[in-house]
């Protein structure tokens, strides 16, 4: 679909967040009746809204109801209500300065931090920021929570997630600088994940390729990286054994033979771990459903590349950003 400027995005949202516009040539992949306690094979991938440049970060606030999700070349934070409206969050929501700053200079990744305020991982200003308004009354004005590595610059902060006890592990590629691996403002020499203690503790759990998506397990005892290198695409598990130290590296899931083959548009993106045990993972093709064995369950396929996809608060509905488009799946 042709990608349509900020300013046409208003004029094309009529469709409400319980529209029934189905996503052509989208559909649901089962691989092991294991899914079918999750997602029925006919459910239908509808479309909730259009018109954005890249979407990503789509985060869901139970308290009123409204999902949250970046347009990162637009730099700016959309709200989309319970009724189906768009309005504009935040603007800037990842780029601060007044010069033109590459193709992806907004926010990416959008958490809730422990106390319930809301965490932006930020491209343009290479930082993890907590936003400084309330959710009920945002402002584009931002404390750093992180923005050098040993006294470097980070590349550009991409997702996150947080522990039960409220420390950040988040992803550090060169996705949001405007050269990417070549450009000369880039002062770290690799790309990071990193946990963000609590306590103001800086960790450098890994270095990866390209590192993405971030998820842990329910039970805090296991953590999941995306790498969305189409040399090595990948998803990497490790045992957490204490908030920061992440050992016994492996691979969860490999999908390397699979990137650049008709259909299967994407690589190892944003991901969300279900209270079920689930890992919801978005890659070549759209949404992976695995269980915690690395066995690959189902697949939703968007038609889009997919970055990244968020939970009801009920897990009915799984919210997708593909693309230009906002996408939604009915869930058991």
């Amino acid at each position: 679909m042709k990608k349509l400027g900020v300013l046409m995005v208003f004029s094309v949202f009529n469709l409400g967040l319980f529209s029934q516009e189905i996503k052509q040539n989208s559909r649901i992949e089962i691989l092991d009746n294991q899914a079918l306690q999750l997602i029925d094979k006919d459910a239908d991938i509808v479309i909730v809204a259009d018109g954005f440049k890249w979407t990503e970060g789509p985060l869901y606030v139970e308290d009123g109801d409204y999902l949250l999700f970046s347009d990162i070349p637009n730099n700016t934070v959309f709200k989309l209500d319970s009724e189906g409206q768009i309005s504009q969050y935040l603007k800037p929501s990842g780029y601060s300065g007044n010069d033109e700053y590459g193709d992806e200079p907004g926010s990416n990744g959008l958490l809730l931090g422990p106390q319930g305020e809301l965490v932006l991982m930020q491209h343009g200003n290479r930082q993890v920021a907590r936003m400084k308004g309330s959710l009920i009354s945002p402002k584009a004005e931002y404390e750093t929570l992180m923005d050098k590595y040993q006294g470097k610059r980070l590349n550009s902060p991409n997702d996150g997630v947080f522990d039960a006890d409220g420390n950040l592990y988040f992803t550090d590629p060169p996705y949001g600088l405007p050269k990417k691996m070549e450009d000369p403002n880039k002062e770290l020499d690799f790309q990071g994940l990193y946990c963000l203690k609590k306590n103001g503790e800086i960790i450098l759990v890994d270095k990866l390729s390209r590192p993405n998506g971030v998820a842990l397990s329910n039970d805090g005892s296991k953590l999941y990286v995306a790498v969305s290198n189409p040399d090595h695409a990948v998803w990497y598990e490790y045992d957490v054994l204490e908030a920061g130290k992440a050992v016994n590296k492996r691979i969860f899931y490999n999908v390397t033979e699979l990137i650049g083959k008709q259909g299967e548009q994407g690589l190892p993106d944003g991901m969300k771990m279900h209270s079920k045990d689930f890992i919801f993972a978005t890659g070549p093709g759209g949404v992976w459903i695995f269980n915690l064995e690395g066995k690959a369950l189902a697949r939703i396929h968007t038609g889009e590349k997919t970055a990244n996809c968020a939970f009801h608060s009920n897990e009915k509905w799984l919210f997708m950003t593909a693309d230009d488009f906002i996408l939604k799946v009915g869930l058991k």
